[in-house]
This record gives C-alpha cells, structure tokens and sequence, in this order.
C-alpha cells in the first residue's frame, strides 16, 4: 500500500492525549486522542460494510497507550479504554488533520441525532 504522503515525526504528548504527525508536505497536525479513538479506521468502528459506522460515545477522557509501527505505511494506535484495532495509515492521518475539524463536527453531530454524550457515563453503551 503506498502512501502520497510520508511522516517526518510522530509524537504523543506528554498527557497522551495528542499525537502530532509532520509530513514531507510541510504539514504537521495535532491530533486529539479523542478524535483519534471516535474516527478509528477499525471494523469495530467503521462496521463491516455501507451503513454500519458506530458512532462511539463517551471517549472524551480517552488518552493514548500505544503508537506501533503497521509496515511502513502505517501505525496502529491503542487506546486506554482497550481499543487497539485501528490502523492509522499515513494518508488517513493526513486526511485527519486537513479535514478533522469537520469530520469532528459531523460526529458530535451524530451523537446529539442520538441522544449521546462525548462525557463517560452520560449514556449507557
């Protein structure tokens, strides 16, 4: 699987609650465990075909535990709540931090359609 776009860094912070990836674009983004663990590119998330995306409540808290190495084209992020699926391709974290803003409305968008919270125990899962 190639990549148009290649990480210079990657780095979580010091409260493991965001992960900056630089790209050889010039690009660099900050983003938030949080946004992270909701968009995660994982079946558990995503569903296993058109139509079944979770949406995941609750992972305001979530922080970072892990950031593994997946080939060269990719990482796979684990979660403090265990979720450890995810693997975060170069261009999917690219994509992310151009376009996470958005994709991070639309899924507080989602949870309010819902009657969900971003806050753990707002709502039972």
């Amino acid at each position: 699987m190639m990549s148009d776009v290649w990480p210079t860094g990657i780095r979580v912070s010091k409260d493991r609650r965001t992960l900056t990836v630089s790209f050889d674009d010039g690009a660099a983004y900050a983003l938030s465990a949080e946004m992270l663990r909701v968009l995660s590119p994982s079946a558990e998330v995503q569903g296993h075909g058109p139509g079944q995306k979770l949406t995941v409540p609750g992972k305001c808290n979530v922080a970072i535990a892990s950031v593994q190495p997946t080939g060269n084209y990719a990482v796979r992020i684990g979660f403090d709540d265990g979720h450890d699926t995810g693997i975060y391709t170069w261009t999917y974290l690219h994509e992310l931090g151009e376009r996470g803003e958005q994709l991070f409305a639309d899924y507080e968008r989602e949870l309010a359609e819902k009657g969900l919270s971003r806050d753990i125990g707002a709502k039972p899962r």
